[in-house]
């Protein structure tokens, strides 16, 4: 079973029932376990052209529908790969079903990368699938952490890595948009921690006291006090993808933003269009797989993982005093959840982890 989303209309989805298919020599079938559905994946359908995100796991209809790639984890149900064997357990990057078919390549202990042919020329950061019994990250414990705050979290750690390598442009102060969603709570966290900058964060105003309770941003404001801003060097993280955000805080500080970026849409629904003149520096997209060739080939693959495992360590132990974890299984669970994410209904402190099997996990 499968479920899709229209390309054109993301807030349009259906549920696709098929049968696992045969296996050819050399393809494993991953049997999806469970997965986390999060604003990020709205992210993933919104820019599933630019980005090419729907060429992952393509549909039988491609042209109108898609699969919005999720992450979670997945066993081996069958095998035609002499080096994979039936029951490994992986962490990776998966359709919203029941079933996967890959081609494990590059097999080591630690994991293997997916060489489909659809795949090969698509970011390889996506194409990689670690065992869980040879992945420093993982805990059994704190699976559902995983699902819902890694990916988000590897991101935060790589914005924040990008900044600090880049003296942060200057700026005083780093100001983030979306300042509730789990991405910008992973960056304020680590630039927390760096504490070389003051972290601005702006959100709604119903989120302002969940912000400040959080206890990593030194200033919450809601995105209609942007105006108040300005007098000192900033970069600004844009998280919530929103124009009209991005130019107020362009507009308050004019020359004095030192470095615009963008990284993600939460407010996807919101008008995209660029004002005829921005004032300040042009935003620039951020694309954390370009990020991590850099870093793998500076620190090594086992440099960066060690890296980032030892933050993640530290952000599980803040993510467990806010985090509430929300499982739901069975088609009809994941439809309303999706539903839900798309409309931007979920409480911030909410994580979702959801499965299609109707056994749950």
């Amino acid at each position: 079973m499968d479920f899709e989303v229209e390309r054109a209309d993301v807030r349009e989805c259906r549920l696709v029932s098929e049968e696992a298919p045969p296996l050819s020599p050399g393809q494993v079938l991953l049997r999806v376990d469970a997965f986390a559905l999060t604003a990020n994946n709205v992210t993933y359908a919104v820019a599933g052209n630019a980005l090419r995100y729907w060429d992952f796991f393509p549909s039988a209809e491609p042209e109108v529908w898609g699969r919005v790639p999720v992450w979670g984890f997945a066993d081996v149900a069958a095998t035609a790969q002499d080096d994979i064997e039936e029951g490994t357990r992986v962490y990776g990057f998966l359709p919203m079903s029941t079933h996967v078919v890959v081609t494990p390549g590059r097999v080591d202990p630690n994991g293997f990368v997916d060489m489909t042919p659809h795949r090969t020329g698509l970011a390889g950061a996506y194409n990689s699938y670690s065992r869980t019994d040879a992945d420093p990250a993982h805990d059994p414990a704190h699976e559902d952490h995983r699902m819902i705050l890694w990916p988000l979290f590897f991101t935060s750690f790589l914005i924040g890595d990008f900044l600090d390598d880049n003296s942060f442009f200057g700026a005083d102060e780093v100001i983030l948009s979306s300042a509730s969603s789990k991405t910008a709570i992973g960056t304020a966290f680590e630039l927390d921690r760096l504490r070389e900058v003051g972290v601005l964060g702006l959100t709604s105003s119903g989120n302002v006291d969940f912000v400040e309770g959080l206890g990593v941003y030194d200033r919450v404001l809601p995105y209609d006090e942007i105006v108040a801003l300005g007098g000192t060097p900033a970069a600004y993280v844009d998280i919530a993808g929103d124009a009209a955000i991005r130019a107020a805080v362009h507009r308050a500080f004019g020359d004095q933003l030192e470095h615009s970026m963008m990284v993600g849409a939460t407010h996807w629904d919101e008008p995209s269009a660029e004002p005829a003149e921005l004032p300040g520096p042009a935003p620039s997209f951020f694309f954390a797989p370009d990020r991590i060739s850099k870093r793998t080939k500076e620190w090594g693959r086992t440099g960066l993982g060690d890296r980032v495992a030892d933050a993640w360590r530290r952000y599980v132990e803040f993510a467990d005093e806010w985090l509430e974890i929300r499982r739901s299984a069975g088609p009809e669970a994941v439809e309303a959840t999706y539903r839900e994410v798309v409309a931007g209904r979920t409480d911030p402190a909410v994580g979702h982890v959801l499965t299609l099997w109707t056994e749950g996990r």
